[in-house]
């Protein structure tokens, strides 16, 4: 496993550095970092440094802990918390390896507080649609280019979503997996991996915490349903303006029953 790494260059400052921080006396390690945050420092460090991709493999154990200078049960640990971050995947029998650098441990904590009764419940959830609204509103011109592009068949298929939206509308049924597909299938050809998994994060965690105000939606219910079918001809027009004001429009129903549970 050393050979696979010798040909990358190890004279990083900030790798040493941090190594250097792991080999100081206890007191003033426990006065500063956790050893084991340390730890996780110097391996996301190293991870950068040797220019490592998701999918790509990580040394064994005893070359981390000797290169590292760290006591095994740090590295452990460490490998431990940044498997829950995605960051490095641990297959038993096979090694260690780069993690997919997915969004999800940040949908799980956006979900698990936004789900949990406290006093900021509703300021959490309009932070969320806050954000969610400026992300949809300024990929405006990527989103309107990649809908101009799609075929006939998925421009129908998004027409097919606004008619289920509008048909469960009508009959008092929220739509949030049809409004799901409608959002995804505008974002599927945007040129922006991150900011595509970042609004499709916060989407699940509307998901999540928007069912529980299903009595106050169905009030606004049809107005929400309509404005995605502006949303997408004004995409189809090419009229920025236009898509900005749909999106706008389509947060003023939950934006209402949130500000008036915050009264």
């Amino acid at each position: 496993m050393d050979s696979l790494h010798d040909s990358h260059s190890l004279d990083s400052m900030s790798v040493s550095g941090i190594t250097n921080s792991l080999t100081s006396s206890p007191a003033e390690q426990l006065s500063n970092r956790r050893r084991v945050d340390t730890t996780m420092d110097a391996i996301k460090a190293y991870i950068i440094q040797q220019g490592l991709q998701p999918g790509d493999p990580l040394p064994t154990e005893s070359y981390l802990c000797e290169y590292l200078k760290s006591a095994r049960s740090s590295v452990r640990e460490a490998l431990r918390k940044l498997e829950a971050l995605d960051i490095v995947n641990v297959i038993h029998g096979k090694g260690t390896f780069v993690g997919s650098l997915s969004l999800e441990p940040l949908v799980e904590a956006l979900s698990f507080r936004a789900m949990i009764p406290h006093g900021d419940t509703y300021n959490d959830l309009e932070d969320i649609i806050e954000l969610r609204k400026i992300l949809d509103q300024g990929l405006a011109p990527q989103v309107i280019s990649a809908v101009q592009q799609l075929s006939d068949d998925e421009v129908n298929h998004l027409r097919d979503l606004i008619e289920q939206m509008n048909d469960r509308a009508s009959h008092g049924h929220t739509f949030l997996e049809q409004d799901s597909a409608f959002h995804q299938g505008l974002l599927q050809s945007v040129n922006n991996s991150i900011a595509l998994q970042l609004t499709q994060s916060l989407w699940l965690v509307h998901m999540a915490v928007v069912p529980a105000l299903n009595a106050d939606i169905s009030l606004d219910l049809k107005l929400s349903a309509s404005s995605h079918a502006d949303i997408l001809d004004s995409a189809l027009k090419g009229d920025i303006q236009a898509y900005q004001q749909a999106i706008a429009t389509h947060y003023q129903p939950i934006e209402r029953i949130i500000h008036a549970h915050m009264k």
